[in-house]
């Protein structure tokens, strides 16, 4: 969000104060015109707040073009289905297990994640090394039992639901994507390239990671989201549990740094640098790729 005031200059780093109590600083913003707002200003809306002037229908001092579009705190368009990537996601996790199901290992085994490992059911090497780069993504929406997409499915729709709201649609598909890409990616690079990896979990930690920046910018408590962050570090890293702890890592590494860019990114500049974070992490993604194909060829 902008970090200046509306009316005045300020410092980058400063924090803004309300537009009608200028001696009180805040970190929430009208998610319409983008004006600062104190809490007793602060009006609910479907997504956030707004301030008493663009609840009234009025767009205040020189805020009129940008109070007749609502925006959400990124800069994103308020929609009337601000789930609806959520649920296209879910869609498609849910149809690809199906097709799992249905069609048993050889399906899984030409699309999960996987370095390079000979195949014997498929009687030729596989893996990302073999040049088949398509498997950092296609994992991402595999799953490997009822449990593993019960638990993601679930997660993805009571934390990223909301994300999309506050973020608009292209800037969480984008975080989603680009976060489970740098989970797979870190996984290519770390995990030995025999061992398959596959699920939604690194796009999921991605999540969480922009929605602690999230929460923290507006000021709400952030014990419960921690406390099921950790949680959920608790599981990746225990014995036993077989999961994939760089996918996770990486995911939450690339959402954190991409939600901040997003939710904190000045409104001058705001599209810039939001998408100029993703393609740097974008560019990561493809760094370690690369460098771990060089290893294995």
């Amino acid at each position: 969000m902008d970090d200046q005031a509306a009316g005045s200059p300020r410092d980058a780093h400063s924090v803004p104060s309300c537009y009608r109590h200028p001696g009180r600083e805040t970190g929430i913003r009208c998610t319409r015109c983008d004006r600062p707002i104190c809490p007793e200003c602060m009006v609910d809306a479907a997504v956030g707040f707004q301030c008493p002037d663009c609840v009234r229908g009025g767009s205040g001092t020189g805020h009129a073009p940008s109070a007749s579009v609502p925006r959400t705190i990124a800069g994103g368009t308020v929609t009337e289905d601000p789930r609806l990537v959520t649920k296209i996601l879910i869609g498609i996790c849910l149809a690809a297990f199906l097709v799992q199901m249905s069609a048993g290992d050889a399906f899984t085994d030409r699309f999960d994640l996987i370095g390079r490992a000979f195949v014997p059911h498929l009687g030729t090497l596989e893996g990302v090394a073999e040049g088949q780069y398509y498997r950092l993504l296609t994992s991402m929406f595999l799953h490997g039992s009822y449990i593993h997409i019960i638990f993601n499915m679930l997660s993805l729709w009571w934390i990223g639901g909301p994300l999309e709201a506050a973020l608009g649609r292209a800037r969480y598909l984008t975080l989603y994507l680009v976060s489970g890409l740098a989970g797979s990616a870190l996984s290519y690079l770390i995990a030995a390239p025999n061992q398959p990896s596959l699920g939604a979990s690194g796009a999921v930690f991605g999540l969480f990671g922009a929605t602690a920046v999230l929460m923290r910018r507006l000021n709400y408590d952030m014990r419960p989201i921690i406390a099921l962050l950790v949680i959920n570090l608790i599981i990746t890293f225990s014995p036993g549990f077989n999961i994939a702890w760089q996918a996770h890592l990486g995911g939450l590494v690339a959402g954190v740094v991409m939600g901040y860019a997003m939710i904190h990114a000045p409104r001058q500049k705001r599209t810039l640098i939001q998408y100029g974070t993703c393609a740097l992490v974008l560019a990561a993604v493809v760094i370690m790729t690369l460098l771990r194909t060089s290893q294995l060829i």
